[in-house]
């Protein structure tokens, strides 16, 4: 049950940071690392998107409880997924 609230949480705070990208591009202000690495214009607003894209990601992984089987697969079978 936590990880369905978890991962439920996690999806909400995902949405507001994509929803309100703006909002919080304009308290943080630009990213130097975003704006030089991302190839476009605007790509603080663009890494903020992703940020709550990824987060929405991982809140559903979480929340299915598949996050810990991903990373169970990954570490204990030298990378192969599934092996």
């Amino acid at each position: 049950m936590g990880e369905i609230i978890a991962g439920f949480i996690m999806i909400v705070i995902g949405a507001v940071i994509t929803l309100k990208s703006e909002a919080l591009f304009h308290f943080v202000g630009r990213i130097a690392w975003a704006e030089e690495h991302l190839g476009v214009e605007g790509g603080s607003r663009v890494f903020i998107k992703l940020i709550g894209i990824g987060l929405i990601v991982l809140g559903i992984l979480v929340g299915t409880g598949t996050f810990g089987d991903i990373i169970t697969d990954i570490f204990s079978s030298g990378g192969r997924i599934g092996g």
